[in-house]
C-alpha cells in the first residue's frame, strides 16, 4: 500500500528522488492527434558526469534504460511500457541534433529528452537548442546545474557573476529556448514539468524546452503524490480557421489571377500533403517548396514546380517574380524563400499567409489565416468548391512547360558521359536519384549541397527530403540521421537512410558514427571529398573575399594557404570509428558503391572525391539573390567589382506593405 501524505492522508504519494520522479512521469507522458497516441519522450539521450549521473544517470537505470523501439502507443499498466530508454551519445550537441531528427521524423508527435552533466556538458547543448527553436522541432533538454542549496562556493564548473548570485551557465540555454526553468526545490518539478510538456506537444509554440537539474536536487527524495505518475495524454490540436478570416482568404484567391503557394515545412508538421495536393487539383495553383516543406508535393506531381528563392528553380522563381497573390502555407518566409526581399517583384503583389502561428501569418503584412495548415486548407478547398474559382488553362500552360525545359536542365546537371572519370558533385546526387525509391530518406544541413538538392532533387514522398536549413547547422546530418532510423525502428524492411556531407561538414562532427555502429544501425554516409568549405569558397569569390580561408591547404612560403591539398584521409577516420567504407574514384565506382551501401545492413560510408564542374555540367547558377553584404570600401579590385555588383542588387529590394 502506498503511504499518504501528512497535507492529506487520502492522497497515497511515492517516496522517490527528483531525477527519478522526473524519469518515471515522463515515461507516462502521450499525444495524441486524429485519434494516434503514442509516447511524448520516448528514449533519453545522455553522456554523464558529475553533474548528472547520480541523478538523472541513476534513474535511467532504475527506469530499465535499455534501448527499446520507437514511440509506441502505449498502454495502461505499468512495466516495458513505462520504461525509458537511454541512448548514449558521443558529443552533446550531437545528442540534441539526433533528438532533433527523431522528433522531425515522427511528425513533431514524439520527441528525445537530452540530459548533460554541468559545465561544458550543458553550454554544448545550446547549439542544438537553437537549431530545434527555429526549426519548431520538440526536444527536452535535462542539463545538470550547480548546487542549489550552495554547501561550496563556488564548485567545479561554476559560473561567478558578481551581481547575480542564481546566474549559471545553463542560462545561455534561455534566449534558444521556448520554455526554461531551474528546479531549485523537488516539489517545484510538478508545475515545471507540466510547462514542458505543454510547450513540447504544442504545435504554434514548441522548440527546445530546458529544465535545469541542480545536481543536489536531482538527488534529493520528496514523497510525491501519485497523480503525478498518472498516464496523461496531450492533445495536438487542428485549430480551424476565424470565418471572417477564411472569407476574406476566399476573395483573395477568387480575384487572383497569377496565385502561387509557397510550402513550408508547417505543411509536413500537419501532416497536409494530401490536402495540399487536392486543393490544386480543385484550383490548379502551382506550388513551390520552402527547403522544408519540399516534398509537400511530388516532383511529378503537375503543380509541383520546385524549391523557391536563393536556392530555388527558374520556373518557380520567375513565377514568383510576376505572382499577384502569394500563399504561404506553413512558412516563416525567410530570407533565402524571399531572396532577401527581392523576389517578389509584381508591383501588385499581396500575401496571404497560412500559419498556425499568428506571428508568422503576419509577416510581409499579410493576409492572416491563422489556423492549422491541414485544416486551414480543408476550409479553404471547401469555400472555394461552389464558386468556380480555377486559374486560367494559359497560366497552367506556362507552368507546365517551364517546369519541362527545367526538367531538361537537372538532366544535363546529373548526366555522366564518362563513366571512368572522378564525378562532380551533381553526378553524384544524379547516381542517387536513379537508384532511390520513395522508400529512401536523404539528410543534409549545410555547405553547396542544399542548394544542389533544392534545385534539383526529385522528391518522391512527403518525408525523403530531410534538409535541415532553418539553422543550416554543419555536423546535423549523421545524428540526424540516427535519430531518423530510430524513429522508424520496428519497420521492415527498415528504410534507407543517407546522410550526405562535404569534408567540411564531417570534419566539425563525425563522432556519433560511433553511435550508429554501437547501435547497428544501418546508417548510409556518403563523404564527398573536395578539400575544404566548397559553399562558402564560391560565395567568397562572389563577395570579393576571394576564397580566403576556405581551402584545407598546407601554408605556401608567403604563409597563405595555396599549398598542395592537405593529406587528411576521411575514409580512414570513418573506418577508424567502426563503419564500413566503400572508396570510389569514378562514376562508375560511385554507382556499384552507392547501391552497395542501400543494401547494407549496417553503418556504411560510400567516400568519394569530387570533381570541380565546369559552367556545362555544374548545376544551375541561384536564380534569385541573398543578401550578403559586401565591404563597403576596399583596395583590392576583387571586392569593389562585388560592391558594385551588390549595390544594383540590394536596390531591387522592397518592404512589402
Amino acid at each position: 500500500m502506498s503511504p499518504t501524505s501528512p497535507a492529506n492522508p487520502a492522497c497515497p504519494t511515492r517516496r522517490l528522488t527528483t531525477a527519478q520522479a522526473l524519469v518515471a512521469f515522463l515515461a507516462r507522458q502521450y499525444t495524441e492527434r486524429d485519434g494516434r497516441r503514442q509516447r511524448l519522450i520516448s528514449a533519453t539521450w545522455g553522456i554523464f558526469g558529475h553533474g548528472n549521473v547520480a541523478g538523472i544517470g541513476q534513474a535511467l537505470l532504475e527506469a530499465g534504460g535499455g534501448r527499446s523501439g520507437g514511440g509506441g502507443n502505449g498502454g495502461a499498466g505499468n512495466g516495458a511500457a513505462h520504461r525509458m530508454p537511454y541512448l548514449q551519445g558521443r558529443n552533446e550537441q550531437a545528442m540534441v541534433h539526433a533528438a532533433v531528427g527523431y522528433a522531425r521524423q515522427s511528425g513533431r508527435l514524439s520527441a528525445h529528452a537530452v540530459t548533460t552533466s554541468i559545465g561544458p556538458g550543458a553550454t554544448n547543448l545550446v547549439t542544438g537548442a537553437a537549431l530545434a527553436t527555429i526549426n519548431r522541432l520538440p526536444v527536452l533538454l535535462l542539463p545538470g546545474d550547480t548546487f542549489a542549496t550552495r554547501p561550496a562556493d563556488p564548485v567545479l564548473q561554476q559560473l561567478e557573476v558578481e551581481y547575480a548570485g542564481d546566474v549559471s551557465v545553463n542560462d545561455c540555454l534561455r534566449p534558444v529556448s521556448r520554455y526554461f526553468d531551474r528546479i531549485t526545490r523537488p516539489e517545484a518539478l510538478i508545475p515545471a514539468a507540466l510547462q514542458a510538456m505543454r510547450v513540447l506537444a504544442d504545435p504554434a509554440g514548441t522548440g527546445a524546452v530546458t529544465l535545469a537539474l541542480p545536481q543536489d536536487v536531482q538527488a534529493e527524495a520528496y514523497d510525491w503524490p501519485e497523480e503525478f505518475f498518472a498516464e496523461r495524454d496531450w492533445h495536438v490540436r487542428r485549430p480551424a480557421p476565424d470565418a471572417h478570416e477564411r472569407e476574406a482568404a476566399v476573395r483573395a484567391v477568387r480575384s487572383a489571377r497569377r496565385p502561387l503557394i509557397v510550402a513550408g515545412g508547417g505543411v509536413r508538421h500537419s501532416a497536409a500533403e494530401e490536402t495540399l495536393a487536392a486543393f490544386t487539383a480543385a484550383t490548379r495553383i502551382p506550388v513551390a517548396s520552402t527547403q522544408a516543406g519540399k516534398g509537400a508535393l511530388r516532383h511529378d506531381h503537375p503543380a509541383d514546380v520546385g524549391g523557391i528563392g536563393h536556392t530555388g528553380t527558374a520556373t518557380a522563381d520567375e513565377l514568383a517574380r510576376t505572382a499577384d497573390l502569394v500563399i504561404g502555407i506553413g512558412t516563416r518566409f525567410s530570407d533565402f524563400t524571399t531572396a532577401s526581399g527581392t523576389l517578389f517583384a509584381n508591383p501588385a503583389v499581396r500575401f496571404l499567409h497560412l500559419n498556425i502561428t499568428g506571428f508568422d501569418a503576419h509577416k510581409l503584412a499579410a493576409l492572416p489565416l491563422v489556423a492549422d495548415a491541414r485544416a486551414g486548407l480543408e476550409a479553404l478547398t471547401a469555400a472555394l468548391a461552389g464558386r468556380g474559382y480555377r486559374v486560367d488553362p494559359a497560366y497552367e500552360t506556362e507552368y507546365t512547360g517551364a517546369k519541362e525545359a527545367w526538367e531538361e536542365r537537372v538532366e544535363a546537371s546529373f548526366a555522366t558521359p564518362d563513366p571512368t572519370a572522378r564525378p562532380t558533385q551533381t553526378q553524384v546526387l544524379g547516381l542517387l536519384d536513379a537508384l532511390v525509391t520513395e522508400e529512401d530518406i536523404l539528410i543534409n544541413a549545410a555547405g553547396s549541397l542544399p542548394g544542389d538538392l533544392h534545385k534539383l532533387w526529385r522528391t518522391r514522398s512527403r518525408d525523403q527530403y530531410h534538409v535541415e536549413y532553418g539553422y543550416s547547422c554543419m555536423g546535423y546530418e549523421i545524428p540526424a540521421a540516427i535519430g531518423v532510423l530510430l524513429a522508424a525502428e520496428g519497420r521492415t524492411p527498415r528504410r534507407p537512410v543517407w546522410a550526405l556531407v562535404g569534408d567540411g561538414t564531417y570534419l566539425m562532427n563525425p563522432t556519433e558514427i560511433v553511435t550508429a555502429v554501437q547501435e547497428n544501425l544501418p546508417l548510409k554516409l556518403v563523404v564527398l571529398q573536395n578539400h575544404g568549405y566548397a559553399s562558402i569558397g564560391g560565395l567568397s569569390e562572389s563577395v570579393g573575399a576571394e576564397r580566403f580561408g576556405t581551402a584545407y591547404r598546407h601554408r605556401d612560403a608567403d604563409g597563405g594557404f595555396t599549398g598542395p591539398p592537405l593529406p587528411v584521409d576521411l575514409a580512414a577516420n570513418a573506418a577508424s570509428l567502426g563503419m564500413r567504407v566503400l572508396r570510389a574514384t569514378t562514376v562508375d565506382d560511385l554507382r556499384t558503391a552507392l547501391s552497395e551501401a542501400r543494401d547494407a545492413g549496417g553503418p556504411t560510408c560510400v567516400y568519394v572525391e569530387t570533381e570541380t564542374p565546369d559552367t556545362v555540367s555544374g548545376p544551375p547558377p541561384a536564380q534569385a539573390w541573398w543578401d550578403v553584404p559586401v565591404a563597403e570600401t576596399a583596395s583590392r579590385p576583387a571586392a569593389v567589382k562585388a560592391r558594385e555588383e551588390y549595390d544594383r542588387q540590394v536596390a531591387a529590394r522592397r518592404r512589402h506593405l
